[in-house]
């Protein structure tokens, strides 16, 4: 099967609603429901697969004063930054790094480990399908978490064990994540056209314009975000 036209990718976007499906019975604040998400971080192009504290942000409230804030957010590759949130019954509400040390969490891939691990106990293991020709989709039980198994590298290097010349990874919306041999070169090349489209026709849910290559272990860029 051929990789579907512009047309059908943006298909894509209407097959993955964006309600999260929340949790029956959460403990709030708690280890058990410490999640984390993939959000984009606007003009950014990281090259390094390495996660980076945000830090202290401001921010401006409805009636004009500025405040400090600082969430337990870490910059990673690319257009990306992942966020620590605790899981609710209708809603998510972010962590603070305050938060991560009244847990006992001291490092970023110890909570990164925890998170995932409530994330596939809540919400399922990732699972891939077919979704055109040699692009496969990843999926769990909620789409707004789907994205988050762009973060699952233990998943990532089971899917590169039938694949060691590496794996080309598209991350364009939060119930949206793609991804094709780097092999398949047709399907690569059509990726590369429409992950820019996948991105922008996803507004308020988009993540990352850029794709991304896992090969041995590591993350790379493989095409930057756009500008």
């Amino acid at each position: 099967m051929k990789f579907k036209s512009i047309f059908a990718v943006l298909n894509f976007l209407a097959l993955f609603p964006c309600v999260a499906v929340a949790q029956t019975s959460p403990s709030p604040n708690t280890r058990e429901n410490l999640m984390v998400v993939v959000r984009e971080t606007t003009g950014a192009n990281r090259t390094e697969d390495v996660l980076t504290p945000t830090g202290k942000m401001k921010a401006k409230l409805a009636d004009g004063r500025e405040i400090e804030i600082e969430m337990a957010s870490w910059e990673f590759i690319g257009d990306t930054h992942i966020r620590f949130v605790f899981d609710g019954l209708r809603s998510m509400t972010n962590a603070t790094p305050k938060d991560l040390e009244r847990l006992g969490i001291s490092r970023v891939e110890d909570a990164l480990a925890l998170a995932l691990k409530n994330i596939k106990r809540v919400y399922g293991e990732p699972a891939a399908t077919q979704w055109a020709g040699g692009v496969m989709v990843v999926q769990g039980k909620s789409p707004d978490l789907d994205s988050s198994y762009f973060l699952d590298r233990a998943y990532w290097s089971t899917v590169a064990k039938a694949y060691p010349e590496g794996i080309i990874v598209a991350v364009p919306k939060r119930g949206g994540l793609l991804y094709t041999p780097i092999s398949k070169k047709q399907d690569v090349e059509g990726l590369k056209r429409a992950i820019g489209e996948l991105h922008s026709s996803s507004q308020h849910d988009r993540i990352s314009s850029a794709l991304f290559l896992f090969k041995d272990g590591k993350w790379s860029i493989f095409q930057p975000a756009r500008k």
